[in-house]
């Protein structure tokens, strides 16, 4: 019972919170949990207002998210809610799909039941793994695609004027452009009025929640307007107490549809708060658990399904926020949490003196703060590989629904990776006649040689090719009797590795030269033993790595190697990998006695 017991607490890391929970914790709890509350209920229906739902959802979702979430979180910073980059993923959803706003409410809830379904999936297949192989760039062109959607989606809320939905950020653009004529005064002096707002509380009363005073000053300013015959559209009141449970409607063809956007918006919550997560704990010292923190974001989506809410994933400003307000323990967003639903259920009806507009600016001047432009001339300038893979993911997002960008992007990360460590090249040195390395001098030379391959990184399907190339070539040269393999920091071998070595092996047998590995560690020699290889090569020809002393594989190979030709006068050539990565030979005539 002790055992089960232990191990259910493994699962919920609060418990560890809570044993040496203490009065001061919980006042800092209290601090954090208020201050990100203050942010979390503007942004929660700005949110909704983004993926084009009623502004209760962005609520709603909050509230579940910061409370779900911190049961199983393994941050103890990290706010779970609605976001934009997940928001406008989910409008880009809607408008590709073509459905009405009522049927929004009916196909959400199973799009949210396959998010976390993807994401417990992701938990059992180590998916976290992937994202060490899919570049920064892809979030950051994602990003700003996205923030372009924003902004070009709010401004017909902004000026007034009726524009139909459209999926793509060029296409809405048009549509806008062509109805700019027929913008009303009223909506643009309070949307006006509601930046002024804004603007005035973020740089003369930084303390204040900008956003939230915004709005209700907007609310307040609208209602006197609207007592001398002023009339705009406003966000609908949400009844007294009141808190709708939504019931999935499943049907495969549904799910079909679904299931793009629904990977897709799951790959990018885990994408995104993976990495707010690890800066946090950088910061704190904290240790995170990358595939813990994925399942919280599936258990805080399931939740959501059936409580009326949106999609969830990792906010940056509310968790950021969260930390700097001295957050302690996961309860300061349980806090923040239990403030949303008493807010929601208390407050709703007074969301209905908020003026859309008024909304619409203020999620329109989130969605221009989205232009990380330090970081974009970062990724743009750095290497032409991150600018590629911005720019595909960015024009993507642009041209196409976000979750095509999303694929783009990744898909153009990977392959741009798997170019890089697919190019082992190998680079020949020598010793010199006073011991030192250099290059080999060309001119034929009438002793035995053996040559000392060392690879690094990666062998896998990507990189044989290349390789064997190489080796091929290698294996032609003059006066050449014994190859040693050096393996001890090769990677990632697999079948077309192990082919690659048997068909050197062949071609050295061919060609009268015989070959030994040096540094095989256990998983080298497993694939050596699977597939044939410790048999053809022979193993008293592989020489095992021994950590207490790093050069002892080598040298007991080259023992052996100087067996096989019955002399030690051999030239010794070594080959390895250039830094730069570029192919290049450099290498001298040398002779080693031994």
């Amino acid at each position: 019972m002790k055992v089960s017991w232990q191990k259910w607490c493994f699962h919920l890391p609060l418990v560890q919170h809570l044993k040496s929970y203490n009065l001061k914790a919980l006042r800092s709890d209290l601090k954090a949990g208020l201050n990100v509350s203050l942010l979390d209920f503007p942004q929660g229906m700005a949110y909704a207002m983004i993926a084009g739902l009623p502004v209760q959802f962005g609520i709603y979702a909050s509230a579940i998210g910061s409370t779900i979430g911190p049961l199983f979180a393994s941050s103890r910073y990290l706010m779970l809610g609605p976001t934009n980059a997940s928001a406008v993923l989910l409008l880009s959803a809607f408008l590709v799909l073509d459905v009405s706003d009522e049927q929004r409410l009916v196909v959400l809830p199973l799009l949210i039941i396959m998010v976390s379904a993807f994401l417990f999936l992701g938990v059992f297949l180590q998916a976290h793994v992937i994202l060490q192989y899919v570049s920064r760039s892809v979030v950051v062109g994602y990003i700003t695609a996205a923030a372009c959607l924003i902004i070009v989606n709010q401004l017909r809320h902004v000026l007034g004027i009726e524009v139909p939905r459209s999926g793509t950020f060029w296409e809405a653009l048009i549509l806008t452009g062509a109805r700019l004529l027929e913008a009303n005064q009223e909506t643009i002096f309070l949307s006006l009025f509601t930046i002024g707002l804004y603007l005035l509380c973020k740089f003369f009363f930084k303390k204040l929640p900008a956003i939230a005073v915004a709005l209700v000053l907007a609310g307040v300013v609208y209602y006197a307007l609207n007592a001398k015959g002023l009339e705009l559209q406003t966000l609908p009141p949400l009844p007294l107490a009141s808190w709708p449970v939504s019931l999935p409607e499943i049907g495969f063809s549904l799910i079909s549809q679904l299931a793009s956007p629904a990977f897709a918006i799951a790959f990018l919550t885990l994408l995104e708060s993976s990495s707010i997560a690890k800066t946090l704990a950088a910061k704190s010292g904290d240790r995170l658990d990358v595939k813990q923190q994925m399942f919280s974001m599936g258990a805080a989506n399931f939740c959501n399904a059936f409580a009326s809410g949106m999609p969830v994933s990792g906010s940056l400003t509310r968790s950021i926020v969260n930390f700097e307000s001295g957050a302690k323990t996961p309860i300061a967003s349980m806090i923040s949490g239990g403030i949303l639903v008493a807010g929601v259920l208390t407050l709703g009806p007074l969301i209905g003196y908020i003026p859309k507009a008024a909304l619409a600016t203020l999620v329109l001047v989130v969605g221009v703060s989205l232009f990380q432009y330090k970081t974009i001339k970062t990724v743009v300038l750095t290497t032409r590989s991150d600018m590629v893979t911005f720019l595909v993911t960015f024009l993507g997002g642009l041209f196409f629904p976000l979750d095509m960008a999303i694929y783009l992007g990744v898909g153009t990360s990977l392959i741009l990776f798997i170019k890089k460590v697919s190019k082992p090249s190998i680079v020949e040195y020598a010793f010199d006649e006073q011991g030192a390395l250099g290059e080999r001098n060309k001119a034929s030379s009438d002793r035995p040689a053996i040559s000392i391959v060392h690879v690094e990184g990666d062998l896998f399907f990507g990189a044989t090719d290349l390789f064997l190339e190489e080796m091929r070539r290698m294996v032609l040269v003059p006066h050449l009797k014994v190859m040693i393999l050096r393996l001890r920091n090769a990677r990632n071998l697999d079948a077309s590795a192990a082919l690659a070595i048997i068909e050197l092996v062949h071609l050295a047998k061919e060609e009268g030269r015989s070959v030994l590995v040096s540094g095989v560690h256990k998983e080298v020699e497993q694939v050596f033993i699977q597939s044939g290889l410790m048999k053809l090569i022979g193993s008293e020809n592989v020489f095992h790595y021994t950590p207490q002393n790093l050069t002892m594989s080598t040298r007991n190979a080259l023992k052996r190697a100087q067996e096989i030709i019955g002399r030690d006068d051999a030239d010794i050539i070594l080959l390895t990998q250039r830094k730069d990565n570029k192919r290049s030979r450099v290498s001298k005539s040398d002779r080693e006695s031994h």
